[in-house]
């Protein structure tokens, strides 16, 4: 993304309220190898850690292939912000998808401030390091062509750095060369507070309260993409060993669990969307009476729905298995009307802020997870109060704008 510093020339440019925005003319083909081929079915795997290492990575033909395309969608990029960004301009590139964009457009404009923020994770050295040798170097030199690489915790910049002298060499990068950052970015208060009492959010509450159903039953809310990191089949089952060690809770918790569908176009996607289903509909059948439905499922994405769920919310379920961030485990406590338990993974990116006032988890461990909502559904009023209060505190020191604010400051912008 970079700054406009006079009209755009050349291919489409949209009127964006103020703003503008060059469309790129990427063939479909090489644009599906990059997109899908390379960034979600590669990169996000290896930096998620979500490889089934008996029988992938494969890094065959087929794969050097879609990477030519990936250096081609990059070179694109970087190629347009040549021709647009004017003299001296800061230009700040997000995430992994355009990883050689930095270097490829420091070749071009070495005039340019440039940024790279990584949404994701960073793989540590031993992981990134399935990756061929040379992919693994150039991506890093890639994102090393930036005057400033940020990142959202400390402990994926530390990954980076690290991933940078195991691949390239001790010492890189240089002291002077690239400023490695932290930015983490945080959920913006006053527009989820705003959006959250308006009138569709308020009609949302009232049908997802007639399919809780029950007086005075608690909820666990989940809102996630169908997403492999988000972990939402492990939180279904540790909800239904919930409900077998504790057998005080059936009839009166509902776990209210959004899972809209994401990346539907890859089979792998498909495939866990329809696990999601399945075992949400096999806690049903075995658990559920004729006035009790103890998983609501909902798979149509409906951003209303999503708040309502977020104020109604007794215990949040936030459990990925890695995640650069997670806005959900931010967002909750900032509109929840009585206060909610943040149940947390550790892995996730959130935990470096929010883990002192969150009931804690690791991602993986079914029995842990369950004891972890046990001890949330349970947790007096007064505490869940000042918790989620510190939480939402936290939660919003840096929102989106200062959030960019800070990058461009970085670069001197």
């Amino acid at each position: 993304m970079s700054m406009p510093h006079r009209p755009l020339e050349g291919l489409s440019a949209i009127d964006t309220g103020g703003q503008q925005v060059r469309m790129l003319d990427i063939d479909a083909d090489v644009f599906s190898d990059a997109y899908n081929g390379i960034a979600n079915s590669v990169l996000w795997f290896v930096h998620h850690m979500l490889y089934q290492t008996p029988l992938e990575p494969v890094f065959d033909a087929e794969f050097r292939r879609q990477w030519g395309s990936y250096q081609a969608y990059n070179r694109a990029f970087a190629e347009a912000l040549a021709q647009e960004a004017g003299d001296g301009a800061v230009v700040v590139i997000q995430d992994y998808h355009l990883a050689l964009a930095p270097r490829m457009l420091r070749r071009l404009r070495p005039d340019l401030r440039i940024g790279h923020f990584s949404h994701t994770p960073w793989a540590p050295p031993d992981y990134f390091r399935l990756l061929p040798d040379d992919i693994a170097a150039e991506l890093l030199s890639g994102i090393l062509g930036a005057d400033h690489a940020a990142f959202l915790t400390r402990r994926w910049a530390d990954a980076f750095v690290a991933c940078c002298h195991a691949v390239l060499g001790p010492g890189i990068p240089a002291s002077g060369e690239t400023r490695i950052g932290v930015h983490g970015l945080g959920a913006d208060a006053d527009f989820l507070r705003g959006r959250a009492h308006e009138p569709d959010v308020d009609e949302r509450m009232r049908a997802l309260r007639e399919e809780i159903g029950g007086e005075g039953r608690k909820t666990i809310v989940r809102v996630d993409r169908t997403e492999l990191s988000k972990n939402i089949v492990r939180g279904l089952l540790a909800y239904r060993q919930l409900l077998d060690d504790h057998p005080e809770w059936r009839e009166r918790v509902v776990h209210v669990a959004f899972a809209y569908p994401s990346r539907q176009d890859l089979a792998v996607y498909r495939d866990y969307t329809a696990e999601v289903r399945r075992v949400a509909d096999e806690i049903n059948a075995a658990y559920g009476t004729a006035g009790w439905t103890p998983v609501v499922l909902h798979v149509k994405d409906d951003f209303a729905r999503s708040l309502a769920a977020y104020r109604l919310a007794d215990v949040a379920l936030v459990n990925p298995i890695r995640d650069g961030m997670n806005l959900v485990a931010k967002e909750i406590p900032v509109v929840s009307d009585e206060g909610c338990v943040l149940v947390l993974s550790r892995e996730a990116g959130a935990y470096e802020e929010l883990g002192e006032d969150a009931v804690v988890v690791n991602p993986y461990d079914i029995g842990g997870t369950a004891e972890a909502l046990a001890r949330a559904l349970a947790m007096p009023v007064e505490e869940r109060a000042e918790r989620c209060k510190r939480l939402a505190e936290a939660a919003t020191a840096l929102p989106p704008a200062r959030w960019f604010l800070e990058q461009l400051g970085a670069l001197g912008g």
